[in-house]
């Protein structure tokens, strides 16, 4: 009996050690981009960063994959919430049994009370003046969250979304890694952390414990190719199976005519503006800084890239925002009024300004098409090219005269016009975000535009605001230019690729390699 049984127990292990291994699902991701700059979701604000943040983490709500709708927004880590009738009370029911990645247990209200906190804190965060309003968060009991707000504002859900500070992080993690939580994210999303190789990747493994389900792709590479030819290469050679496009409408057709290829053009569009610092001479002459608007041409500009990727832009935010308003009579094309003004100003021969500029081919040659306008008129922009992660410290550091930033935020007005316009976010302050150029004529009607409930009148607040900011000239508008990606055939999303509030491909349990 003993023979019997040890004889089938050597035959049991034969059969499994000859048996096919199950095949690891791999999906590897190219970026164009030197390295990664943190993972700190509170923090991620470029663009190679941010679709690595909705894979690793989750908000109380998301908007559906694929889709940057505002009418699609549903439960994420909540599973219902609650507002009185002011509107000044959110309450929050929290899923029970969502687990963080790396063992570091169960999500609970504290997690979330954490997050938000932290998220509102300019010391933590880069997206503070979103929750500005939030008076008191509070853990009700371990799975129920209440927001107290100082006042209504626009669209409170728009900054608890998978999205910029509304990620919620683990807080046992942030206390546990302190400031080195930004090489070391714990969330709760379907993929986790597990390794960064700098300048070359950072590597994801599934999150089996994830609660909508075991991702079906087991590991995802997120490989660091600043080079577009190089990037090129390694997707024709499959070594990466989706890759971060140039926005270049010849690149979208010629790679669309590739074998087995996908080309998803993606909004929400990243607009480009010249931001002008009217703190620094000369710009901080009006007649200058007018000038300079006169002298861009947004049409030539756009065809840059083709009008399959990019748009003139047409007011101070960006078209299909709420609240954005493009009837705001932006300074026309006219060198010879442009030159006119540089010598009303005292430079009559000209004018040479400053601009830190990143080394991202896509921004680089935008740029350059805007340098070669400007000495048109007079004005020899001094371009100082630097790598992605410099020109982002550089610029906040007040060392540029001119900020050529592109950028897509959440799509309602009140966001985009409070991190670039009001002075709360003037760059060097306690409170800074994205004011490059110190504006700050439109703050009472940004302010007025929050707490006002009448839709119709909070429009009209917000086109007041585009029009100051744009008399004042604090900075002028450009392009309005799409993402592009591609994919193999064989990669699946899970959903219909529309939008990707995150600016990358949204990476769900749902995502597969065929």
């Amino acid at each position: 009996m003993k023979k019997t049984t040890t004889m089938l127990l050597a035959a049991t292990a034969i059969g499994l050690a000859s048996a096919p291994a199950l095949a690891q699902k791999v999906l590897s991701v190219g970026m164009a981009a030197q390295d990664v700059q943190q993972m700190d979701p509170h923090r991620m604000t470029t663009t190679q960063d941010r679709p690595m943040a909705s894979w690793m983490f989750n908000g109380l709500m998301r908007s559906k994959p694929g889709t940057i709708s505002l009418d699609d927004l549903e439960p994420d880590l909540a599973e219902s919430y609650e507002v009185s009738a002011d509107r000044l009370t959110w309450t929050f029911k929290l899923r029970r049994g969502v687990q963080f990645h790396r063992g570091f247990g169960e999500m609970t209200a504290d997690d979330v009370v954490f997050s938000i906190r932290r998220a509102g804190d300019s010391r933590t965060s880069a997206f503070s003046s979103d929750f500005a309003a939030v008076d008191k968060v509070e853990a009700v009991d371990s799975h129920t969250v209440r927001i107290t707000l100082k006042n209504r504002v626009p669209f409170l859900l728009g900054s608890l979304l998978n999205y910029q500070g509304g990620f919620i992080v683990s807080k046992k993690a942030v206390e546990q890694f302190g400031d080195n939580f930004k090489l070391n994210p714990v969330g709760t999303g379907p993929f986790a952390f597990k390794e960064h190789r700098p300048n070359d990747r950072v590597t994801f493994e599934g999150h089996a414990g994830h609660f909508r389900g075991k991702p079906k792709i087991d590991t995802v590479h997120y490989r660091f190719i600043q080079s577009d030819a190089s990037r090129d290469l390694a997707f024709q050679a499959n070594e990466i199976q989706v890759i971060y496009g140039r926005q270049d409408q010849v690149w979208a057709e010629r790679t669309k005519a590739l074998p087995n290829t996908i080309v998803d053009v993606i909004r929400p569009a990243e607009f480009g503006l010249l931001h002008l610092n009217t703190t620094m001479k000369p710009l901080d002459d009006k007649r200058v800084r007018l000038a300079i608007a006169h002298a861009v041409n947004r049409d030539e500009v756009a065809r840059g890239r083709g009008p399959l990727l990019q748009v003139p832009g047409k007011s101070m935010i960006p078209t299909g925002y709420v609240g954005s308003d493009d009837q705001v009579p932006l300074p026309g094309h006219d060198i010879a009024k442009a030159r006119a003004l540089l010598a009303e100003a005292g430079f009559p021969n000209g004018v040479q300004i400053k601009a830190i500029h990143t080394q991202l081919p896509g921004m680089l040659s935008t740029i350059q098409i805007v340098q070669a306008q400007l000495k048109r008129a007079g004005i020899d922009m001094v371009i100082d090219l630097v790598d992605h992660q410099t020109f982002h410290a550089q610029i906040r550091q007040n060392l540029s005269g001119i900020v050529h930033y592109s950028a897509a935020r959440f799509p309602v007005a009140d966001i985009y016009l409070t991190q670039f316009y009001h002075s709360r976010s003037i760059i060097q302050t306690p409170t800074a975000v994205t004011n490059f150029a110190h504006c700050k004529v439109a703050d009472a009607d940004i302010e007025a535009a929050r707490i006002e409930t009448d839709p119709a009148k909070q429009k009209a607040f917000w086109s007041a605001a585009q029009r100051k900011i744009n008399d004042e000239v604090c900075a002028v508008a450009l392009t309005e230019s799409f993402s592009v990606w591609a994919r193999k055939s064989n990669v699946d999303y899970g959903y219909k690729a529309e939008g990707f509030l995150n600016l990358g491909p949204q990476l769900t349990e749902a995502s597969t390699i065929n």
